[in-house]
């Protein structure tokens, strides 16, 4: 049985561990081991950010250290996945020896929805929800790592749920990590609009991929008022969200 390590992210432990237990969930019935290392840390996406390449390198050599016994490392998380397959290598210099670890690592990391979809071959998820749920596209997954289609494909076999499109689907959201501490103005202008999108769709929930978007989303539907319900896509398809 191949083993997976399950690559929380910041935001799940913090905030939304519901979002850890859900993937742990869907890993288990897609037959794989599954297991949370204790001495995770940041994925030190926001030093990269930031511009501290040096920080980033040190949690880069860490991770690769602590999932060296793994055969796959999946993220519920198109940002932080996207940090580790896409950028990583990117710190280290061809002849760095510290990065041949940490390519390895890159190579082997999955997004949630990704890893299902393509590498598990699930088509089809035991979970049911009742009525019409919107989806969201956030930007790292939809970018970085191709995510568009494996979400959806998973959440069309979830028994009584009617999935709606956003318009203006692939826009973003706003948050973008530091882009909503730098920009505060434009951040809020885009939720939104984004939040205004949601609300045209009649849908009485919104699922995505990644917590950040969650949090800033959330945080502006409950400045309206709203009672549209915000999900983890792994939420949904763990049969979670009611």
């Amino acid at each position: 049985m191949a083993k997976v390590g399950l690559f929380v992210t910041c935001i799940v432990n913090t905030m939304r561990p519901e979002i850890g237990f859900a993937s742990l969930k869907l890993l288990e019935r897609a037959g794989f081991e599954a297991e949370v290392p204790r001495d995770q840390t940041c994925c030190g996406q926001p030093n990269m950010n930031g511009g501290d390449k040096a920080g980033a390198k040190e949690f880069a050599c860490r991770l690769a250290k602590l999932y060296a016994s793994y055969d796959y490392v999946v993220a519920p998380s198109g940002s932080c996945a996207g940090t580790i397959r896409t950028h990583y290598p990117d710190l280290f210099d061809e002849d760095d020896p510290d990065g041949v670890p940490v390519k390895e690592l890159a190579a082997k990391t999955w997004e949630l929805t990704s890893f299902l979809t393509e590498v598990a071959g699930l088509a089809d998820v035991e979970a049911s929800f009742d009525g019409a749920l919107a989806y969201h596209d956030s930007c790292a997954g939809l970018r970085e790592l191709k995510v568009k289609q494996q979400p959806r494909a998973l959440l069309k076999t979830v028994r009584g749920l009617e999935l709606k499109e956003l318009p203006d689907a692939e826009v973003c959201c706003g948050f973008g990590g530091l882009f909503c501490v730098k920009y505060p103005d434009v951040s809020g202008e885009m939720v939104r609009k984004k939040v205004a999108d949601i609300e045209a769709t009649d849908a009485k929930a919104v699922a995505m991929g990644d917590a950040g978007c969650m949090l800033n989303i959330e945080g502006a539907l409950a400045r309206k008022g709203s009672d549209i319900k915000v999900w983890h896509v792994a939420e949904v398809l763990a049969g979670l969200a009611k």
